[in-house]
């Protein structure tokens, strides 16, 4: 140990983010396994270390007791009393026993424990940046990719990108910049270990969140999201502000915001509606671009007859039921699609009852059960 020993610590503090404490203990504890191994001592010890002045000594810790047992941990409240009256049997007695080739021997033994106590204080300080991190969005690098996983460079660490989060009309190649969502941080022994995602619903909302000040200051909200990542996404937006336009402010000047975003997704449609309690309303609204004649709603069931001019039914119900079911997604509604035409012969315009029974609902080939 040398006078320099703070001036190396405040260096790391400062370098590394860890804290001088931390590495103190480390080092101090480091000491007491060197000294124990290499001058085959098992007694109880401290080490103190004075970075100012750059010093160490060890003390022997030995417990005042009437009758001594293990001289090694023990001194007898007589001998005690010769070192200084004022002991009583329960004090803990503590004499130096530094020996005087400790520093370069401590030296060498100690380093590789030092190491390791600031790896692992550095995981921690990674680990809990990152903790506070899940479910945000962060820019990172691709670095390499293996059959299980594409390895993004965070900056202060790799995390991990799983081939079922990533997009599938997406290549990644190495040095491509891409925003992620962080979904999971796990602490392991190897270190923090982060997984991120390029699907979630999660990314969608955050990048509205950067894009839109609107969301980002809390005047419009974000009320929910359904995805099919890389193809198509609906979002429905409200704002307390009546003389606000949610959509037209994700929208923006010319399409610019959303098209920011489609761009950052690679051309996935993203289709924004304005929200509202009302679920006839809110599910007319969810089912855009397609109109919508009239919504009946079924409270008991949480399912919903909606129905659409006949020029409109195929682009209600969507690609392969797509658009229907992410509408149902995005309401948290049950919907079941039918045209003018076939809500006429089946009476919906006679006031007939909106479910002959539950089995007619589940069973209708409409059903966003069975578009699903």
């Amino acid at each position: 140990m040398s006078s320099e020993l703070l001036d190396a610590l405040l260096m790391l503090e400062k370098e590394k983010g860890i804290s001088k404490d931390i590495l103190l203990d480390a080092i101090e504890a480091a000491l007491i396994s060197a000294y124990k191994r290499n001058f085959n001592q098992a007694q109880n010890v401290r080490v103190d270390v004075n970075p100012e002045l750059g010093t160490m000594r060890v003390f022997a810790r030995k417990d005042v007791v009437d009758d001594v047992f293990d001289p090694r941990l023990e001194i007898s409240v007589e001998q005690a009393k010769s070192i200084n009256p004022n002991y009583q049997a329960g004090d803990v007695l503590e004499l130096e026993v530094t020996p005087k080739d400790f520093g370069r021997i401590a030296a060498q033994t100690a380093k590789q424990v030092v190491t390791q106590r600031v790896r692992e204080a550095e995981r921690g300080v990674i680990y809990s940046e990152f903790i506070d991190r899940e479910e945000d969005i962060m820019t990172g690098i691709v670095q390499r990719q293996d059959a299980r996983f594409i390895y993004v460079n965070l900056g202060k660490i790799e995390a991990l990108l799983p081939a079922a989060e990533q997009m599938p009309n997406e290549s990644y190649k190495p040095h491509d910049r891409i925003k992620v969502f962080i979904t999971k941080v796990e602490k392991t022994t190897k270190g923090p270990q982060i997984f991120v995602s390029r699907t979630h619903p999660g990314l969608l909302k955050r990048l509205f969140e950067l894009e839109v000040p609107e969301i980002y200051d809390g005047t419009v909200e974000i009320k929910s999201v359904a995805r099919e990542a890389g193809d198509r996404s609906k979002i429905s937006v409200y704002s307390e502000n009546e003389d606000l336009d949610p959509v037209g402010s994700c929208v923006g000047p010319k399409g610019q915001r959303v098209q920011a975003i489609v761009n950052e997704l690679k051309g996935e449609k993203i289709d924004i509606v304005k929200w509202s309690k009302d679920p006839v309303e809110f599910v007319a609204n969810a089912l855009s671009p397609s109109q919508v004649e009239e919504v009946r709603v079924n409270e008991e069931e949480k399912a919903t007859v909606v129905i659409v001019p006949d020029n409109q039914l195929s682009l209600a119900i969507g690609k392969r039921g797509q658009n229907a079911r992410l509408a149902a997604k995005l309401t948290g509604w049950k919907i079941d699609i039918k045209s003018h035409s076939d809500a006429e012969k089946l009476g919906l315009f006679n006031n007939q009852p909106l479910f002959n029974d539950k089995e007619d609902f589940e069973d209708d080939e409409l059903s966003t059960e069975e578009i699903d």
